[in-house]
């Protein structure tokens, strides 16, 4: 991508989002009633869930940054075809090799039975159709957090449809505040949709709940969680775009003061959510806070991309080259952690009277392990395939930032 498309800002939020998820998956390995402390601040951090909503957001906003300069300009729709060449290259390659390897572990280490149900999920995870039954919400068991990519690439598929929907408003009766607006609709019908869902497909009661194994934990999620409820945080990432690619490109200080306020805002809402669910259950029971939440995050990348120096210090080296390997960590991250506490169940500390030291060297070595593992993927897999594919589809088209 050439450096002048790069959203500033983005890189930090994606790092953020990343690193909120692996230290909420690190917490979820210590017994929080043991670390009296830090307990406050852990649990807190457990809130790191919330990355899951960043992410969201901001795919929501680096994809449809090409819908919206095509639909301002009063062009064609953005060529579908490159959208989903680029959308494949990806997220598929990295996403189809961690999904096997969590597979394997839960035939091997694990061992699980390779039953007719586990292998239904695994498929249905490979075709991204997993995430419309709690049956297959998690296809792997080892390996939870890949629900989220079959919500995701739902999104993928939602999004240029919202958008043919404003690209059939005439030419003549278009403009940027009617299509803005026209938007809201679509963020309307989607929460429409959502409460339908909720109310049409709720699951039964029947070993419903965490204690009952992943099955039993997606029965808990749902109909809260689900992906017509997840693209609507994904659609306000995409009116954030809308709005700045509205806004003067010249950088202003009042950007800056913006993007703190509206970090600290988000900052604060997460921390505030202890207490509550994990969850943190919002408006219409779409979790993570939503909307407020997810509206702090979108404000914060828009006054990112116009600051004058707030962004440079956030996108340093460091955020810049987790960005670049996020999604690998986001998809290994669970079967690093699954296979060492399975190999040595007391290495993040549990059942010791005082946990905090061997689970602060157990995060140490697993953290280690898994952006080894996430550099790997990207740069052995990943980015030979998005490279293919940007060749493939033309250098001068629109390429997002690592979405």
């Amino acid at each position: 991508m050439q450096q002048q498309d790069r959203v500033a800002g983005a890189d930090f939020l994606r790092a953020a989002a990343c690193l909120l998820v692996l230290v909420h998956h690190l917490i979820l390995r210590i017994d929080l009633n043991k670390t009296e402390e830090l307990q406050s601040a852990l649990t807190a951090l457990r809130f790191g869930n919330f990355g899951v909503a960043i992410f969201f957001i901001l795919s929501g906003f680096l994809l449809a940054l090409p819908f919206w300069r095509s639909l301002d300009a009063g062009c064609a729709v953005f060529d579908l075809r490159i959208y989903a060449l680029r959308r494949a290259a990806r997220i598929v390659p990295g996403y189809w090799v961690a999904l096997t390897g969590g597979f394997i572990l839960s035939t091997t280490l694990l061992g699980h039975a390779r039953t007719p149900d586990l292998v239904i999920r695994y498929i249905s995870g490979l075709f991204f159709m997993s995430q419309w039954h709690w049956r297959t919400f998690f296809p792997v068991e080892g390996n939870g957090p890949l629900w989220s990519i079959s919500f995701e690439v739902t999104s993928y598929a939602l999004l240029p449809l919202g958008f043919l929907c404003l690209f059939a408003i005439p030419r003549k009766r278009r403009s940027p505040l009617i299509t803005r607006l026209a938007w809201l609709g679509v963020i309307a019908a989607t929460l429409l949709t959502h409460e339908a869902f909720r109310t049409l497909f709720p699951p039964n009661e029947i070993d419903r709940g965490w204690q009952y194994g992943m099955p039993g934990g997606a029965k808990e999620w749902m109909p809260n969680y689900n992906p017509i409820g997840f693209f609507a945080i994904f659609a306000l990432g995409a009116l954030a775009a809308g709005i700045q690619v509205m806004l003067p490109r010249k950088p202003r200080i009042w950007f800056d003061i913006l993007a703190l306020a509206s970090l600290a805002a988000a900052g604060l809402r997460l921390a505030l959510s202890t207490g509550g669910s994990w969850e943190a259950y919002g408006w219409l029971g779409i979790p993570y806070a939503f909307p407020l939440f997810p509206m702090m995050v979108a404000v914060a990348l828009v006054a990112l991309s116009r600051a004058v120096l707030l962004a440079i210090l956030l996108d340093n080296a460091f955020m810049r080259f987790t960005a670049t390997i996020s999604f690998g960590i986001y998809i290994w991250q669970d079967i690093v952690l699954t296979s060492m506490q399975t190999v040595s169940p007391t290495i993040f500390g549990i059942g010791k009277d005082n946990p905090l030291r061997d689970w602060f060297i157990g995060c140490s070595f697993a953290t280690a392990i898994t952006f080894l593992l996430a550099s790997i993927s990207y740069f052995a897999l990943e980015r030979h395939v998005i490279r293919r594919a940007a060749r493939i589809t033309g250098n001068n088209s629109h390429i997002t930032q690592y979405s």
